[in-house]
C-alpha cells in the first residue's frame, strides 16, 4: 500500500466514527464521547498526576533536565 492508501483508510475510519456518533441521541452521544478506562470502561477522571510516577526515581535517573 502507498502512503496515499493509508491516508485514505485513516480518513474513512474517522468519517465512519463520526457517522456512528451522529446516529446516537444527544445523551448517548455525550456518554460515548466521555473518556473511559480502556480496561473496565469506568469514567476516567482527571487524576492530575500519575499515581504510579516516582519523582525521586525520575530525578535519580537524571530526568527533568536538571
Amino acid at each position: 500500500m502507498t502512503h496515499r492508501d493509508y491516508l485514505w483508510c485513516a480518513l474513512n475510519l474517522v468519517l465512519d466514527g463520526e457517522e456512528e456518533l451522529a446516529r446516537l441521541c444527544p445523551a448517548c452521544r455525550a456518554e460515548a464521547e466521555e473518556e473511559r478506562c480502556p480496561v473496565c470502561g469506568a469514567r476516567a477522571e482527571d487524576q492530575g498526576e500519575n499515581g504510579g510516577f516516582d519523582m525521586e526515581r525520575f530525578r535519580a535517573m537524571g530526568g527533568g533536565g536538571g
